[in-house]
């Protein structure tokens, strides 16, 4: 299964992170790093602690909630929702693997990471970040197929192609962060070991490197760049035929309902792209923007995902209401 996969390439991660270190000898010496976190007063740290748990907790129940509307409600057992359960699991994890240690850090100056905590959690960040990168192509295909080709989407995208193409993303999202997590690691790293980030990233992790990381950040432009553009190629592709297929849609409320549903989909999508894209695209850069929009990506968008699909998606919003109890009223 996925999280053997997984296990087994977390595995050989830390063989080969090992071995370099054996092989490097005092070269390699730091056994920790040291996140310098969020710039801010000290007076600010109980209430910045108190703000990042309420929007961390908002973010866990808000997609957790989602994942337990489509699970319980029949009327949402299709692709679409299907797919939304994996975005919002994702999104789950994201946070997770980055707001317990930032909390740590506001509230008891808990800011010191080992060197084999910092290796799962840049792999856990890119791992679960492709794999959404590649969700996001999926869900507009799957819009595309309902849009475009209705009389034969039924066929297509039965249960276990959905399954298929689950998996498939999830596992790109595995050997793409492996490929980026061994080849940053591979780096020597023999002091500072100061992280200017709150987490360990490729960027901030890159500038620690004892050694010329011009190749590096060659790689992570290129590498992160070509997927991300082919992505939003794709959903762009998908959405130019869906929107050309919902103009000829002769009912009004048929063309709502259609711009409706996509319109959640493409805000997701922009709220996703435009941050990773400052931040990848310049690896080597120190721009004191850059913390900030980092905070964007990691803890708001994974906050707004369920709020945009619950506000723009009608069906959802009915299910909640009959999740709630209320089966005699509907949402506006």
């Amino acid at each position: 299964n996925s999280k053997g996969i997984e296990l087994s390439l977390l595995l050989l991660i830390f063989a080969d992170v090992n071995s370099k270190e054996m092989q490097s000898g005092n070269q390699s010496s730091v056994s920790y790093f040291f996140l310098v976190g969020l710039h801010h007063p000290p007076q600010l740290g109980v209430p910045l602690f108190l703000a990042f748990l309420f929007i961390y907790v908002l973010t866990v129940s808000g997609n957790g909630l989602i994942i337990l509307t489509v699970l319980v409600d029949t009327q949402l057992h299709r692709p679409m929702y299907w797919f939304l359960c994996h975005l919002s699991l994702l999104d789950m994890t994201i946070s997770s693997a980055i707001v317990p240690k930032m909390l740590a850090g506001f509230l008891l100056d808990s800011r010191v990471i080992s060197f084999g905590g910092c290796v799962i959690q840049l792999f856990s960040f890119h791992f679960l970040g492709c794999t959404e990168c590649f969700l996001y192509t999926l869900m507009a295909y799957d819009r595309f197929l309902a849009i475009c080709k209705p009389l034969h989407y039924a066929t297509i995208m039965t249960q276990s192609v959905c399954n298929y193409l689950a998996f498939g993303t999830w596992l790109g999202g595995t050997l793409h962060s492996l490929f980026q997590t061994s080849f940053i690691f591979r780096l020597p790293f023999c002091g500072p070991n100061r992280v200017d980030y709150f987490f360990c990233d490729i960027p901030a992790m890159l500038r620690l490197a004892c050694a010329d990381t011009t190749i590096n950040e060659l790689v992570t432009f290129v590498d992160i760049g070509f997927l991300a553009l082919t992505c939003f190629v794709l959903i762009l592709t998908s959405y130019g035929y869906i929107v050309a297929a919902i103009l000829r849609i002769r009912s009004v409320d048929g063309r709502r309902n259609a711009f409706s549903t996509c319109a959640a989909h493409l805000t997701v999508v922009i709220v996703y792209y435009v941050p990773c894209t400052f931040i990848y695209l310049h690896p080597g850069s120190q721009e004191p923007l850059d913390g900030v929009v980092a905070v964007f990506y990691t803890v708001i968008t994974p906050l707004l995902n369920p709020i945009i699909y619950t506000l723009r998606n009608k069906e959802m919003k009915t299910a909640l209401w009959r999740l709630g109890g209320c089966k005699d009223l509907q949402p506006q």
